[in-house]
């Protein structure tokens, strides 16, 4: 049996990050590029079974008009069986488009119950989100294989990840040792939005990662799952990107640059690729003040967001020994420093330097 795998589609999300170059609207375009060429390929090569692993559309932006064209591009692949396991961002809510809307034929929905499917010689498992979030997994709710079958499960959540201290607020935890157990032939996950398809020999739990990057928190290849299963269990997989766009971190040294303007200058001589889209991350000693947002105004389009790593150009230890307010509050500032945990650091360090440029 052939299928793709793929998860986190994010339909009518709102590209936050993208808003304010007004190419948000750009981007949701090209979601719908790259859905139209997961369903081309599925109808070129007759692939029989289309796995979406949650987060299809965004339950608070999503539009009727959207969901139409989801279920039109449905039926571009009438002999594919289509399998859905609704995830934190689209839960089988009693108003959901899963409940409210008559989807075709092909189209199966998993509910928040463990269910199975057979079909010839294929059981099919799955259970979706029924809520934002879901404390439990299923797992002790699923019957023992049968081992004469190709047994494959599907669900939307989170691998051995952390929950949290709010408790409440989890998505489906689920230890791999206790996946691993169940032995099933192949498990089709969503919810993580990187690739995760080579990380061990063999691998059978898969993240296909969204197939379109949502922004910088994401960077990389993003793509779907391909997949073969014969009648031995022997299983072939294929990562094929799919977005022709990607968001790139590049960092760039400001030691030698003095003004404002010489700095818009030198980003705005980066070498800019046409499918890119670009943080550009200050880093060195800086000569001057530096607000990102008023520098941003003046960047090329395709470099959506600067973040200034840069420390004040001074020596700070030597004026910590200097008998002035300056001094003082640097001699001060350090010790707190040098005392606080590792994640405040950074913040406290910003501190002192808004408060020199201050003074």
């Amino acid at each position: 049996m052939k299928f793709v795998h793929i998860a986190d589609m994010h339909f009518d999300a709102p590209f936050t990050t993208l808003s304010k170059n007004g190419l948000s609207d750009n981007r949701r375009l090209e979601q719908r590029q790259i859905f139209q060429k997961i369903i081309q390929y599925i109808k070129q090569n007759q692939i029989e079974y289309l796995f979406i692993c949650g987060d299809l559309y965004e339950q608070e932006y999503v539009k009727a008009s959207t969901i139409q064209y989801i279920n039109k591009q449905f039926l571009e692949i009438p002999q594919t069986k289509i399998y859905i396991t609704p995830g934190n961002h689209d839960p089988y809510l009693k108003n959901s488009y899963y409940q409210q809307y008559q989807w075709n034929p092909n189209v199966t929905i998993f509910r928040g119950q463990i269910q199975k499917i057979s079909n010839q010689n294929i059981n099919i498992y799955g259970y979706g989100f029924e809520d934002f979030y879901q404390k439990n997994n299923l797992l002790d709710q699923i019957p023992a294989l049968e081992n004469n079958k190709i047994n494959i499960l599907l669900t939307h959540a989170q691998l051995d990840g952390s929950i949290g201290a709010n408790q409440e607020e989890a998505y489906n935890p689920i230890a791999k040792k206790e996946l691993k157990e169940l032995a099933f032939d192949y498990v089709a996950l969503g919810h993580i939005h990187k690739p995760s398809y080579q990380d061990e020999p063999n691998q059978t739990i898969l993240y296909p990662g969204s197939p379109i990057a949502m922004g910088f928190d994401e960077l990389g290849k993003h793509g779907m799952i391909v997949g073969e299963i014969n009648d031995n269990k022997n299983i072939k997989i294929q990562f094929i990107p799919l977005d022709e766009k990607e968001f790139v971190e590049q960092n760039l040294s400001i030691d030698e640059i003095s003004t404002k303007e010489e700095l818009i200058e030198t980003i705005n001589q980066l070498p800019i690729q046409e499918n890119q889209y670009y943080k550009i991350i200050l880093i060195g000693k800086r000569n001057f003040s530096i607000h990102p947002y008023e520098i941003e105004k003046h960047l090329n389009p395709q470099i959506i967001k600067l973040k200034d790593q840069t420390q004040i150009k001074i020596n700070l230890n030597q004026l910590a020994q200097q008998d002035s307010l300056k001094g003082i509050f640097v001699k001060n500032m350090l010790q707190k420093i040098q005392q606080a945990p590792q994640e405040q650091k950074q913040k406290l360090i910003q501190a002192m330097e808004i408060g020199l440029e201050a003074m």
